[in-house]
């Protein structure tokens, strides 16, 4: 069992790190492997609606100058995601978010459906909560378990030191980890014994303008 923890900050060893490390940490505790993702500090595009990766079947994203296509690599051999952003406004980084919408237009069908995820959120002060929903999104439009834990998963402080020190925000990330764990091991506990993912049905979209 393998996750993926995708570090959504510039900061390759900030704060937002620190955070999915303590979660890696308890992960890798839990027997689970874990790689720590960076997306980068190149421009990230937003999505041009194209419609590439849909028409081609490729599973590619057709922007290949930045970080998403080697991700949705990864991302197909993984069996979970921790996403960590820091908090921009009292919203996920933009960067991050150009990432996740462009990841998920390829993948939400393929890649991520009914493999767990979790949110982590990292910030000075306010803001966690709103940026916690906005990450949150992906997810459940891609029928992923949310993984949850004693309290929003977010740390607080300005610098990596700082936010090792929120000790309940610490905790909080290891019982990310410990649930994440705990829910994939279910998982692979289910498939051993017969359990099928759930049957899929046609799409239906709905257009309320008439």
């Amino acid at each position: 069992m393998k996750v993926l923890l995708i570090n959504g900050s510039p900061h390759r060893e900030g704060c937002t790190y620190t955070a999915l490390m303590e979660v890696a940490k308890e992960l890798e505790a839990e027997g689970v492997e874990t790689e720590i993702f960076h997306i980068g500090v190149k421009p990230v595009s937003g999505c041009l609606s194209c419609g590439s990766c849909a028409k081609s079947g490729s599973g590619k994203c057709a922007v290949s100058a930045d970080s998403v296509n080697g991700f949705l690599e990864k991302a197909r051999n993984a069996d979970g995601f921790v996403f960590g952003s820091p908090v921009h406004f009292a919203s996920a980084a933009s960067a991050l978010a150009a990432f996740m919408d462009r990841a998920f237009y390829v993948g939400r069908n393929t890649v991520f459906p009914y493999k767990p995820a979790a949110a982590v959120l990292s910030c000075r002060r306010g803001g966690a909560s709103a940026s916690f929903d906005q990450l949150n999104k992906y997810f459940t439009i891609s029928q992923m378990p949310v993984v949850s834990s004693r309290y929003w998963n977010m740390v607080h402080g300005n610098t990596p030191d700082e936010v090792a020190r929120d000790l309940e925000g610490m905790q909080v990330m290891r019982y990310i980890g410990k649930n994440m764990a705990w829910l994939l091991k279910s998982i692979e506990a289910g498939k051993a014994v017969g359990i099928q993912k759930p049957g899929q049905e046609p799409q239906v979209r709905t257009n309320f303008i008439r």
